[in-house]
């Protein structure tokens, strides 16, 4: 079932926060009153969304405080191997589950990109990032790209993924070239509403990219 909402271009300059914890609907309401005006959740990289990964009743609840809702698939542990195969893999996976939540097509669904075997070629990488993105596109969602540390590529090779949306996390990462990133995120040292985030602002890029979020129509 479709969650209610409408696809919106995320104006520059908003807040927002990225969490690995359900947020009920009290906790969205107190976001909102904080003046965060998005979230992030995550989808589950196997077949199914776990209990802690966002579910309808948690997206349908973070829309219904008028809060934009994005969503990022979880990463492996440090140390990973990315492969054309496993790209293929996760991002049908990841599709599959957005779908589930009830996300429609054309909201941004998150790679989250980070803590890469350093061995590993380019090349590997940038296979797996092709075929996440086309797996992810094939199902009518818009693929992002979240940078972290341990990326392997440098950011010319970033850019020249198919990627339009991309994501720099709080570590030390890589400049894209033209293009820029857009959404920033910073950490959060302390819990806030009692729950680990950490925080996202958005912002219009070098070729006027915008994050893409669904938002309640009530909002």
């Amino acid at each position: 079932m479709a969650l209610p909402g409408s696809i919106q271009a995320a104006p520059s300059g908003a807040l927002g926060f990225d969490a690995d914890s359900v947020i009920s609907l009290d906790a969205a309401q107190q976001f909102v009153s904080q003046g965060y005006e998005f979230c992030v959740r995550y989808l589950s990289r196997g077949i199914g969304q776990a209990p802690d990964d966002l579910s309808p009743a948690e997206a349908s609840a973070i829309l219904a405080a008028g809060l934009g809702l994005m969503a990022v698939q979880h990463v492996r542990m440090p140390g990973w191997s990315p492969s054309a195969g496993l790209g293929q893999t996760d991002g049908n996976n990841a599709a599959n589950n957005a779908r589930t939540v009830g996300f429609p097509p054309g909201v941004n669904i998150w790679c989250d990109m980070e803590g890469v075997n350093a061995a590993l070629l380019p090349q590997d990488v940038i296979d797996y990032c092709n075929a996440w993105f086309a797996a992810v596109s094939a199902d009518g969602y818009v693929p992002g790209l979240y940078v972290g540390d341990n990326v392997v590529l440098n950011g010319q090779q970033l850019y020249d993924l198919p990627f339009e949306h991309y994501w720099k996390s709080a570590s030390a990462v890589p400049v894209l070239p033209a293009r820029g990133y857009q959404m920033i995120q910073t950490l959060v040292p302390e819990l806030v509403n009692g729950m680990g985030i950490d925080q996202d602002t958005t912002q219009t890029d070098g070729e006027g990219g915008q994050a893409i979020w669904l938002i309640g129509t009530t909002a």
